[in-house]
């Protein structure tokens, strides 16, 4: 009789290509999975009932700010519960790696953390980190241009010297031969924005050889998004590499319903060219940019070091409070972060839609305050657009969050439930599960997670962690 050492057995397969569920059972041996159908003829050291639920496989977050809290706070608690196997860390120009910190953390590197828990000088002083704290997801990551940038230039409010550019491109070949899934840039964000389109262009020359890839946070994701993706589109065809946008938008109120003209754009350029991430809500979540203060949107501060009681608030109530302008009230809470209700409900939908979008949470672990995203995106795709909405089948729903973003990251034998593969599964109730974080209670873990396992370790069971943790880090 065959024998395994996890068996589930009736359950809805799907199987992550988009193809619709179908009855069976499914055999884990070690770390991967072994067998998928009728296993009736199975042994195993645990058998689990899986009551007709779904199993697909577990979920891969495309973008993360997740570097150092997964070493720091390895339970991953906030992914874990969401069915998320796998977090792609070091996006939007910011990584935990290669760093050295040279003074003062500059904006938005203190998304990941506190200046001191910046340790990895090298890449693979990261690599080993993560693989020293085995956290409980799965880890892969970019390298950041803004990383790199302040590794080697004084200032950064200027285009980087010839000399500062080759001193990058070695931090980023060094990155890439230990496993960095490419290069990722935020040229919104004042650290990166004097940087010229032809500096990041000379850092992706190197990524085509190593087969990784560009992601970037776009220049701008307002008025003029338009020429900030076709830079994006040009670095990437420039050094022959496919490119991902990040957490694609359009923002700001007089950019809402354009969601149709950036998706032609996109649409127009060559297959596995470009891809992009999206996250299911109408507001974004950053540090708290004086040139973002709007009064016509609803601003809430997630963090402040200046006054760190206002994290909460909404930066309307804190000014009046104060008695002064929003801006001057942002001003004195410098550093902070800030959710921004700054986007068009139909174009949310319109990009979530699209069947070349990926899911990714964008969540911000380190805000006291957080964006419900972090806890509850993944859930909310599946219950709210998903089932209750019925903007995409479940089947569609969950290609979106994992083979697609396997493939478009190059994570091998992950994405898809197939033999040999990673066994990395969620189990969950296809009529229950939903997101219960909110703006209001953003720390909120989801209804109808059943169960979690990351390279065939049960992880997550019953509503809380088991405490084992099995993640691995995933080279390029």
């Amino acid at each position: 009789m065959p024998h395994c050492g996890t068996l589930i057995r009736n359950v809805q397969i799907v199987d992550g290509t988009g193809a619709d569920p179908y009855p069976g059972e499914l055999a884990i041996a070690d770390s991967t999975i072994a067998k998928i159908g009728d296993l009736s003829g199975y042994a195993a050291d645990h058998e689990i009932d899986g009551k007709g639920k779904i199993l697909a496989p577990g979920f891969i977050d495309a973008h993360t700010h997740d570097d150092l809290y997964a070493i720091r706070e390895p339970e991953m608690l906030p992914k874990l519960s969401q069915g998320v196997t796998t977090v792609i860390a070091g996006n939007c120009g910011v990584s935990g790696a290669p760093v050295t910190i040279n003074g003062q953390l500059i904006p938005p590197m203190n998304l990941l953390g506190e200046a001191e828990t910046f340790r990895y000088p090298a890449f693979r002083d990261y690599v080993s980190a993560v693989r020293e704290a085995r956290p409980a997801t799965n880890v892969a990551a970019l390298v950041g241009h803004t990383s790199l940038r302040s590794n080697v230039m004084d200032r950064l409010d200027r285009a980087a010297s010839p000399n500062e550019i080759s001193a990058m491109r070695s931090q980023l070949e060094e990155s890439l031969e230990h496993g960095a899934l490419g290069l990722s840039s935020g040229l919104a964000y004042s650290a990166a924005n004097a940087a010229p389109t032809v500096e990041v262009m000379e850092l992706a020359e190197i990524l085509g050889p190593a087969h990784a890839l560009y992601a970037t946070h776009i220049r701008t994701e307002s008025d003029y998004v338009i020429d900030a993706l076709k830079e994006a589109i040009d670095i990437g065809r420039h050094a022959k590499v496919p490119v991902v946008i990040s957490h694609l938008k359009c923002n700001g109120i007089r950019n809402w319903k354009r969601s149709g003209e950036l998706l032609r754009l996109l649409d127009a350029q060559q297959p596995g060219t470009i891809g992009w991430d999206a996250y299911p809500y109408a507001a974004s979540s950053t540090i708290l940019d004086l040139n973002q203060v709007d009064e016509s949107i609803e601003i809430l501060i997630t963090w402040s070091t200046a006054h760190p009681e206002m994290s909460g608030r909404t930066l309307a109530d804190i000014a009046k409070k104060w008695g002064v302008s929003q801006k001057e009230a942002a001003s004195r809470l410098q550093p902070a972060g800030a959710i921004y209700h700054s986007m068009f409900e139909d174009d949310v939908r319109a990009v979530l839609a699209h069947p070349r979008t990926m899911i990714g949470s964008d969540g911000l672990p380190n805000d006291k305050f957080p964006h419900p995203r972090l806890w509850g995106t993944f859930p909310r795709v599946l219950g709210h657009y998903g089932r209750e909405q019925r903007l995409f089948s479940i089947s569609e729903a969950i290609r979106k969050m994992t083979s697609l973003p396997a493939q478009r990251f190059g994570l091998k034998d992950h994405g898809t439930l197939r033999e040999g593969h990673a066994a990395d599964l969620v189990l969950f109730d296809a009529e229950t599960v939903r997101d219960t974080a909110s703006f209001t209670a953003p720390k909120q873990a989801a209804n109808g997670i059943e169960a979690v396992w990351v390279n065939g370790v049960l992880s997550y069971s019953n509503s809380r962690s088991t405490g084992q943790r099995s993640g691995r880090f995933l080279r390029r």
